[in-house]
């Protein structure tokens, strides 16, 4: 199951643990990374071999790739993000308005119990839109922090391979 649709990941407090952990992940694997391809650097001094120059210059391809990557994640998880919370935001709004003005203008007791049922339960969903700003917020950081973690553990797994 892709962690994503885990019942933990509704949980604000789990998401940013989850960018904690992938973030120390990255970091550990990207220190290692560095260490390598700087002793292999130092190795092959002034000439490097031909295998060295495509290393070296994947560096920087690689750096590139990820950032943009990283970038247009981020563009794409804030647009669905903000676009969807904006939309249950002023949808709320408007139930909200109408329930008040139902209730302000309510005729009789069962017209003021339906109209402030409903303007409780607009209060409510407003409410649980505010407490998922943590949580989105989690998320744009996740969708832009895989491709870096992705080729920052993968370098550092492949860079240890190839030292062995």
């Amino acid at each position: 199951m892709s962690p994503t649709f885990s019942s933990r990941f509704f949980n604000p407090l789990m998401l940013w643990a989850d960018v904690a952990l992938t973030t120390q992940e990255m970091l550990w694997s990207a220190a290692a990374v560095i260490q390598l391809r700087t002793e292999r650097m130092a190795r092959a001094g002034l000439a490097p071999s031909a295998a060295d120059q495509v290393e070296f210059q994947l560096m920087g391809q690689e750096k590139l790739a990820a950032a943009s990557e990283s970038g247009a994640a981020i563009v794409q998880q804030l647009h669905t993000t903000g676009h969807a919370l904006t939309q249950r935001t002023v949808r709320d709004w408007l139930s909200a308005t109408t329930a008040w003005l139902g209730l302000a203008t309510s005729l009789t007791p069962a017209q003021a119990a339906a109209h402030s049922h409903a303007l409780l339960n607009a209060g409510n969903r407003s409410l649980a839109n505010a407490t998922q700003i943590g949580s989105a917020g989690a998320r744009v950081v996740q969708r832009g922090l895989k491709p870096i973690h992705a080729r920052a553990t993968a370098n550092a797994r492949r860079l240890a391979h190839a030292e062995a």
